[in-house]
């Protein structure tokens, strides 16, 4: 899973991104174009994992990942484009949003500090590049259309069509993600790498006395923007934190009254945001764990690990997890009858413990 993090200058979007990474990228505002974005993989934490390498003792354990990229979206902005910019986040499967909601005057605040305008102008901002995108490819489809009468010609006015609807929807100031499209649509116009398709998590960058009013400010969020997801995070606190070990930190967490970390809020929100489900793959003596779509078809889940196992699926032997560990072994729950043989039209389910059997 990759997540493009973005906000305005001063929102203190790299300080969130060195708080999920424990990185120590410079947190200043991106100022010139062609700046690199800030990349981060962080390991996925989930006790599944653990109980599985207590049960069956693999050699290895490998969880899930999850790639962070800081990018600062106007910082090489073309005719509303985004530019150079924008590029590094086509690949992104959803958006963090970082909306400034601390004071202080040691990070002044041009207009002064309101996350609820910030948010709007950064959508705003994803939904003119998309606009420039539709446009350009219109202008494209045009010109092929001017051509002699070729096998094309009607796919062609079909995409026309669309991009035609898609076109009038953000020109009225409608994201993709907004525009209610089929899931047919919704697939025909992922080649057009339309950002504003992304789903949102907003965090609200708090300052420390600002933390008691965080579910407040959650829900004014969501309230004001309810097709975004909310988290109130104090950015500042959560980098310091993320630069102690585990257990220091979550003392510190607990005598500030915060639940949860920064990063373990983020991941959950985001697979919830997404749909997304983990399941582990067990073979050669390893444990893996997997993020996929809920719903996902056992064939696909088994191309997340190798195309092959995809294109010469035969079956899967799965078990869940809450199965496996009251069992206490894989042979106790084959005995049992847990372990159950699934063809092509499963679908992969959260916790699922599967060994993938192809041939190629």
């Amino acid at each position: 899973m990759e997540i493009g993090i973005i906000g305005l200058p001063k929102s203190g979007k790299t300080t969130i991104f060195n708080a999920l990474t424990r990185g120590k990228a410079e947190t200043r505002a991106f100022s010139a174009a062609g700046v690199e974005p800030n990349v981060g993989v962080v390991k996925v934490s989930d006790e599944r994992l653990e109980g599985l390498g207590a049960l069956l003792k693999p050699k290895r354990l490998v969880p899930a990942e999850v790639k962070y990229v800081d990018v600062a979206l106007a910082a090489d902005r073309k005719d509303g484009s985004g530019g150079a910019a924008r590029s590094h986040l086509t690949r992104t499967d959803a958006l963090v949003l970082v909306a400034r909601a601390f004071g202080g005057e040691a990070v002044p605040a041009p207009g002064g500090v309101d996350p609820w305008r910030d948010i709007a102008a950064v959508n705003t901002e994803l939904v003119l590049g998309d606009l420039a995108i539709a446009e350009r490819r219109l202008e494209r489809i045009g010109e092929s259309l001017k051509g002699p009468r070729n096998p094309e010609r009607d796919a062609l006015v079909k995409e026309q069509a669309l991009v035609e609807r898609i076109r009038a929807a953000l020109e009225g100031g409608a994201a993709v993600r907004d525009q209610g499209l089929s899931a047919e649509d919704a697939r025909a116009a992922e080649g057009y790498q339309l950002l504003s398709s992304r789903p949102v998590l907003v965090v609200l960058n708090i300052g420390e006395d600002q933390l008691p009013r965080a579910a407040e400010l959650e829900g004014e969020s969501r309230r004001r923007f309810p097709g975004f997801q909310a988290a109130a995070i104090c950015g500042k606190l959560e980098m310091e934190l993320a630069q102690l070990d585990d257990a220091e930190a979550a003392e510190f967490r607990t005598a500030m009254g915060v639940s949860e970390g920064a990063l373990q809020r983020v991941i959950r929100l985001s697979y919830e945001l997404l749909g997304m489900v983990s399941f582990f793959s067990t073979a050669h003596g390893e444990v893996r764990a997997w993020s996929v779509r809920r719903d996902t078809p056992a064939p696909r889940a088994a191309g997340k690990i190798h195309s092959d196992m995809e294109r010469g699926f035969i079956r899967a032997e799965v078990v869940a997890y809450r199965d496996l560990a009251g069992c206490g072994s894989m042979a106790e729950a084959k005995k049992r009858g847990l372990l159950r043989l699934e063809g092509k039209a499963y679908l992969v389910q959260d916790g699922d413990v599967i060994t993938f059997l192809f041939s190629v």
